[in-house]
């Protein structure tokens, strides 16, 4: 009975897939996005264009400088900056996407099969849709980004609504309590930081 109900909501779901963005999840407009993004991605090329110069003047004052040395140094900052630039998270209305350098992958909220955490060097939070399409993003985007959570949160209700998402519970629960812990720990620092009411002195 379980299998035929989920077999039902998975057609249902890729009905609706097929009806409402054809090959991919809809466009629609930017209704929340990663607002520390535009400092991170501006520290990486700082830091991808401060390792290119140092490497290059220090052949410079040698006088080892020649066109491959000065290109092999300029693709190592390029290459940092690849890997220190975060991609950009962006949300609408049913969708969530992660832009990197060369492309962007999308997937739809309300049509989520699995969010899964992945441990490692950096924590990631992978996400799944009944397109098959997926995007991974740091959890920290979302904690520091209620906007974003909002939409991802409200997407993925929908999802377990409708019988698709099955797998994800824990570390959505987790991000959730994490988010509420953070922003009560914001609302204290304001209060404490706030004047005293000309009333109680």
């Amino acid at each position: 009975m379980g299998r035929r109900q989920t077999l039902r909501a998975r057609t249902r779901a890729g009905e609706a897939y097929g009806r409402g963005c054809g090959a991919r999840p809809p466009e629609g407009g930017v209704l929340a996005w990663d607002r520390g993004w535009r400092r991170e991605a501006r520290a990486a090329w700082w830091c991808g264009l401060a390792l290119g110069g140092v490497l290059v003047l220090a052949d410079l004052a040698r006088g080892s400088l020649d066109w491959p040395r000065g290109c092999a140094w300029s693709a190592l900052g390029a290459a940092l900056v690849a890997v220190l630039r975060p991609a950009r998270i962006t949300a609408g209305e049913n969708w969530l996407a992660a832009r990197g350098l060369l492309r962007e992958h999308r997937v739809r909220t309300d049509l989520l099969t699995q969010v899964r955490r992945a441990d490692g060097v950096a924590p990631r939070l992978v996400l799944r849709d009944a397109g098959g399409n997926r995007v991974e993003l740091d959890p920290a985007v979302l904690a520091a980004n209620p906007l974003l959570w909002h939409r991802l949160d409200t997407g993925a209700r929908r999802a377990r609504a409708h019988g698709l998402l099955r797998e994800g519970a824990l570390p959505l629960a987790a991000l959730a309590a994490r988010i509420d812990d953070e922003g009560a720990r914001r609302l204290l620092k304001k209060a404490a930081l706030a004047p005293d009411p000309p009333g109680d002195k």
